[in-house]
């Protein structure tokens, strides 16, 4: 195969995955509306320690377990990745809380919010400074969180709590030198202890809906673990293959389709939040543009997830 056959190649399968990903996580509501008679917690447990044998056949197949070795005798990669692995269950479980109690359209906005957060936290601790287009995406984001919360039902905690987590997760990551499916393999194994301990004292206690309930809410508690894995493994592989632009782009596909899920399923679409998401989208697309326009001024990137 000729080269720029490849990279064309390399470029529709990074393309594929990344959809493949970003569907993925964006259908999410879905399958926790599936689960409304298991509690969030009892949901997290599970998603914890069914992705720690799933993940485990991911890392045997990709050849990674010197990679996973290698983090486990560095106490300060360990220490990192403790730090992150509480970041991430605590986005996972506010997520599930916010679909089981009918907030799908604050979890949508929260992974909105996420990419200008970042900007932000930039701003506000590594002393980056910000294009001008930022600073309008920031402020338009930041009038219509304000919208939400004096005109709407309170501060949108869940919103800011996802985005925050999420926020502080990837951050971390990016202090630490590990790619990204042993990075979660890792994570959900130094998790694993607890949230096998709280699973089994559930179903000990008869609290656990696990092995109670009827087959296919066995089955869907079964499948967390490859849920949450998957769409991980189908991002690294389109980080890979992608520029950092076209994977920035991609992200918001998630949240759109949240956001979608959220009026199937009859979520109140009030005035405050109609206004609030209309100043959302704006910061969106004025973010985009920048990074699209500030992209084709530099040589392309190629992200180096593993």
């Amino acid at each position: 195969m000729k080269p720029e056959e490849q990279q064309a190649a390399e470029l529709r399968s990074g393309i594929f995955f990344g959809l493949a990903a970003y569907g993925l996580w964006g259908v999410f509501p879905i399958y926790f509306k599936l689960l409304e008679t298991v509690t969030p917690t009892e949901i997290l447990l599970h998603r914890i320690v069914w992705a720690v044998p799933f993940g485990a056949l991911i890392i045997t197949l990709r050849r990674q377990w010197t990679d996973v070795a290698n983090a486990f005798r560095d106490p300060r990669v360990i220490a990192w990745l403790a730090l992150s692995a509480l970041c991430i269950s605590g986005n996972w479980f506010v997520y599930i809380w916010g679909v089981v109690n009918e907030r799908i359209f604050e979890a949508s906005l929260g992974y909105y919010i996420n990419p200008l957060m970042y900007v932000a936290v930039g701003v506000l601790f590594f002393g980056e400074r910000l294009r001008r287009a930022q600073l309008l995406a920031v402020a338009l984001a930041t009038i219509g969180v304000l919208v939400l919360s004096v005109q709407g039902s309170g501060l949108p905690w869940v919103s800011l709590s996802l985005a925050a987590l999420f926020t502080a997760y990837g951050i971390i990551r990016k202090r630490v030198a590990i790619a990204a499916m042993p990075g979660l393999f890792a994570e959900t194994a130094l998790l694993f202890p607890l949230a096998g301990a709280g699973l089994l004292w559930l179903m000990l206690s008869h609290r656990a809906e696990f092995a109670a309930a009827d087959g296919s809410t066995n089955m869907l508690l079964l499948l967390s673990g490859p849920i949450t894995v998957f769409p991980l493994l189908f991002f690294a592989v389109a980080a890979r293959r992608l520029t950092l632009t076209t994977v920035g782009f991609m992200q918001f596909l998630a949240p759109t389709m949240q956001f979608f899920i959220a009026m199937y399923f009859g979520e109140p679409f009030t005035t405050p939040r109609m206004i609030c998401f209309a100043l959302i989208w704006a910061a969106v697309i004025v973010f985009s543009v920048d990074a699209l326009h500030t992209s084709r001024k530099r040589p392309p990137i190629r992200p180096g997830a593993g």
